[in-house]
């Protein structure tokens, strides 16, 4: 994974671990073809086998803190042999490095004066810290160590290398990452697809109960009320349906984090996939179908263009819902704590969304909450669409029918007006915009939280 990005210098901790040794050594040559690619390739390695100790160009021995070799691989065997250790002929280079830095190589049990005292472990390692000096001690008066503290005076100081660390560049393009992320996203989707099969067998049914309860209503004043009511639990259900929403950039959090600061792929592209696999198959088509199951069952006005309106309508309120979800639940790590939080901002929406209460009796302090009520304008936009052009008054034909009320609204017209909407053109798509609106705010604030989410982490 860590390839993905196609680092300078790559750092491995024992990357053969677990391997065997045909395995290992197969991951050693690709590391050699990398490295003579240009990249830089750092990693510690447990007693690797003579075939891969020749695949390395630089050796880096340590113990107890110090640094005891540190030069070309080859050269290694040369030098222990000019400080008086020499590796046997059938011995592996690897094998000799660790047993003269433990003080259990052949040549260092030459050099012992005494043997190890197994009563007295203390003194033994103590014997074996100042084995590790005295290689250190010898490694600081080499050719090698000269050498390597020259190239290091080299190197820029602090002051001038802290410009090179100080913007994160990417390898690819954002096209490019968002198709893949995208791609992974949804096979993720497809591989797990039982909340968006839910979501759709819920549609449907809910769909088919909405509209065997408001089943064919009559342009008389009872199917006026029957429509207000069917577009309220409409609007209200879209809103509520988005509340799954809120696991979006929950679930994932720990994984997007880690992938984000390996440098994997933009906050763009991981924001745009995660939306594009949400609003697809969670909000678009739920819409789809439940408009055209409510739509011709309640009898709603029989127009194309009312019917794609409605159809629009709904989707931009779930979109503006699911907005807000993601807005409050990004950077949350509790899904229950956004749940609440986006429950007790819906039921203060539905309260203002002009039919639990008038909106032009409300009181001039608070009247100015009804402007941040998605349902508010969810409802307006369908009840403008179904009302301008409807009558609703009694006829000569309805007048024996009992459930035809008297009323002083005859009209979509007049009832939009008592309500507070107008019945214009404008007063249709405003609101429209005034979702759209807030879909973007809602938007950028969860795109700003998740960019401060590794931030905060």
């Amino acid at each position: 994974m860590e390839l993905i990005t196609d680092p300078g210098i790559l750092f491995l901790d024992e990357p053969t671990t677990g391997l065997d040794s045909s395995t290992s050594n197969a991951v050693l040559l690709l590391l050699k073809r990398m490295a003579r690619q240009g990249r830089t390739i750092i990693f510690s390695i447990h007693q690797p086998r003579y075939s891969i100790f020749r695949l390395f160009d630089k050796l880096t021995l340590l113990a107890a803190g110090r640094m005891l070799y540190h030069g070309p691989a080859q050269d290694a065997l040369e030098y222990f042999k000019s400080i008086g250790y020499e590796c046997e002929s059938h011995n592996n280079p690897a094998d000799f490095f660790l047993d003269v830095i433990n003080g259990d190589s052949t040549a260092v049990t030459s050099n012992k004066t005494e043997e190890i005292d197994i009563e007295n472990i203390d003194d033994h390692l103590n014997r074996d810290k100042t084995l590790a000096e005295k290689l250190a001690e010898d490694y600081i008066n080499s050719v090698y160590y000269q050498e390597t503290k020259a190239e290091l005076e080299k190197l820029p100081s602090g002051s001038q290398r802290k410009t090179v660390f100080r913007s994160i560049t990417y390898t690819t393009s954002f096209w490019h990452q968002l198709k893949w992320v995208s791609r992974r996203t949804f096979k993720n989707l497809l591989g797990n697809p039982q909340a968006s099969i839910a979501q759709l067998l819920v549609t449907v049914l809910l769909g088919v109960i909405v509209g065997a309860i408001f089943f064919d209503a009559k342009d008389d004043p009872s199917g006026m009320q029957n429509r207000v009511g069917a577009m309220f639990f409409i609007t209200t259900n879209q809103c509520f349906s988005s509340i799954s929403a809120i696991e979006l950039f929950i679930v994932e959090r720990k994984i997007f984090i880690h992938e984000y600061i390996s440098g994997y792929y933009r906050i763009s592209a991981y924001y745009f996939s995660k939306l594009m696999a949400d609003l697809i198959p969670m909000r678009t088509l739920p819409s789809i179908i439940f408009t055209c199951i409510v739509y011709f069952m309640i009898g709603l006005k029989p127009t194309a263009g009312a019917f794609f309106i409605m159809m629009f309508t709904l989707m931009m309120v779930s979109y503006t819902a699911t907005a807000m979800a993601l807005a409050i639940a990004t950077g949350q790590s509790v899904v229950a704590v956004a749940n609440l939080l986006m429950t007790i901002a819906f039921v203060f929406m539905i309260i203002f969304s002009g039919l639990l209460v008038n909106l032009k009796s409300i009181l001039s302090w608070l009247s100015w909450l009804q402007y941040f009520s998605i349902p508010r304008y969810g409802l307006a936009a369908l009840e403008v669409n179904e009302f301008v052009g409807l009558d609703f008054c009694c006829t000569n034909t309805t007048l024996t029918n009992s459930s035809c009320i008297k009323t002083s609204m005859c009209n979509g017209e007049e009832y939009l007006k008592n309500q507070g909407f107008e019945p214009t053109s404008w007063g249709l798509w405003q609101n429209h915009v005034a979702l759209a609106c807030m879909t973007v705010i809602f938007l950028s604030i969860s795109y700003v939280k998740l960019c401060l989410m590794k931030k905060f982490s």
